[in-house]
C-alpha cells in the first residue's frame, strides 16, 4: 500500500507540474500586454516608456519565459503565490478570501449529487420498468442536457423575481448567518449539482442492474434475505465502483461550473476571481487558481483509487 501511494503521489506531482507548465505558456501566448492593461485601468496613460518598463520589471515580466516559470515555481514551493498584477495584493490573500466561498458551494454540490444520485439510481434499478423508473430516468436525461447557465437564469427569474422567495445574487458566510447562507446557496448549489446528479443516477442504475443479474444476488433473494440487507451488503457495495470513479470526475465539473455559476449569481468565489483575472490578464492569479484546482482534482482521484480496495477486496495494491 505504501509503495502504491508513493507512486500515485509522484504521478500526481508530475501531472500538476505539466498542468502548471501548460497554463503558464498558454496564458503568455495570448495577445496583449498585461502591463498596458493595468496602466489603462488605473488611468496612468501619461507614463513614459522607461516608467512602463519599470512597472514591467517590478512584476518580473521583462525576464525570459523560462526564468519567469522557474521563479514562479520556486515561490509556489515556498508557499508564495506572488503578487496580483491587477489587484496589487498578495495572491495567497486573494485566494484565501475566495476559496472558502467556492469550497462551501462545491462541497455541498458534491455531497448532494452523490447522495441524491446514488439514491435515485438505486430506486430506478430496483423498480425497473415502473413509473418511478421512467420518471427519474427522464429527469436524469433532462439534467444532463440542460445548459447550466440557462438553468441558473431561469431559476433567478422564477424564485428571485417572480416568487421572491430566494435572493437573486450575493453570498453570506455561514459563520455570519447560517440561515441567510442557506438561502443564498440553494440556487447556485442546485445548478452546480444538477449535471452530477443526473450522471450519477444513470451510472448507478446501470451498475446496479448489472450487479442484480449476478448469481450471488439471485442466491441471496432465494435464501429469503431482506431487501435492505441485500441492497446494502451486496448490491450497493459492488455496484459503487464505477459510480465512485464518476463522482471523482464530477468534482472537476463542479469546480469548472463554479466559474459560470459564481458569475451569474455574483458570488465572490474562486470562479468569479478567475473570470476577472482572465479579463485583466492577471497571470499570477490565473496560474494559482488553476494550480490549486488541479491539485484538488488530483487528490480526489487519488482518494478514489484508494477506495477501490475497500469496495472490492479483489483489488490489491502492490
Amino acid at each position: 500500500m505504501a509503495s502504491y501511494i508513493s507512486r500515485r503521489l509522484i504521478q500526481a506531482l508530475i501531472v500538476i507540474i505539466i498542468v502548471s507548465l501548460l497554463v503558464f505558456l498558454v496564458i503568455r501566448l495570448l495577445p496583449g500586454d498585461p502591463v498596458l492593461i493595468y496602466l489603462s485601468r488605473t488611468e496612468v496613460n501619461s507614463l513614459t516608456q522607461e516608467q512602463i518598463d519599470q512597472v514591467r520589471h517590478e512584476f518580473g515580466l521583462d525576464k525570459p519565459i523560462v526564468v519567469q516559470y522557474v521563479t514562479w515555481i520556486g515561490q509556489v514551493v515556498r508557499g508564495e503565490l506572488g503578487q496580483s498584477l491587477f489587484y496589487k495584493e498578495d495572491v495567497a490573500t486573494l485566494i484565501g478570501q475566495r476559496l472558502p466561498v467556492t469550497l462551501n458551494l462545491s462541497i455541498m454540490a458534491f455531497i448532494i449529487s452523490g447522495v441524491i444520485g446514488i439514491t435515485f439510481g438505486l430506486i430506478c434499478a430496483l423498480r425497473r420498468g415502473k413509473a418511478i423508473d421512467s420518471t427519474l430516468t427522464t429527469l436524469a436525461i433532462f439534467g444532463i442536457t440542460i445548459p447550466t447557465f440557462w438553468l441558473a437564469i431561469m431559476l433567478i427569474y422564477l424564485f428571485g423575481l417572480k416568487l421572491q422567495v430566494l435572493p437573486l445574487y450575493g453570498y453570506v458566510s455561514p459563520f455570519t448567518d447560517l440561515g441567510d447562507n442557506i438561502k443564498h446557496i440553494i440556487l447556485p448549489v442546485f445548478c452546480m449539482a444538477i449535471f452530477p446528479i443526473a450522471s450519477v443516477t444513470r451510472q448507478t442504475r446501470s451498475s446496479t442492474l448489472e450487479v442484480t443479474r449476478q448469481d450471488y444476488i439471485r442466491t441471496a433473494w432465494a435464501k429469503g434475505l431482506r431487501e435492505r440487507y441485500i441492497v446494502v451488503r451486496h448490491i450497493l457495495k459492488n455496484g459503487l465502483i464505477p459510480v465512485i470513479t464518476l463522482m471523482g470526475m464530477s468534482l472537476s465539473f463542479i469546480l469548472g461550473g463554479a466559474v459560470i455559476i459564481e458569475t451569474v449569481f455574483s458570488i465572490p468565489g474562486m470562479g468569479r476571481l478567475s473570470v476577472d483575472a482572465v479579463f485583466s490578464k492577471d497571470y499570477t492569479v490565473i496560474q494559482s487558481i488553476i494550480l490549486i484546482s488541479a491539485t484538488m482534482v488530483v487528490l480526489v482521484n487519488l482518494a478514489v483509487d484508494l477506495l477501490y480496495g475497500w469496495l472490492d477486496p479483489r483489488i490489491r495494491y502492490s
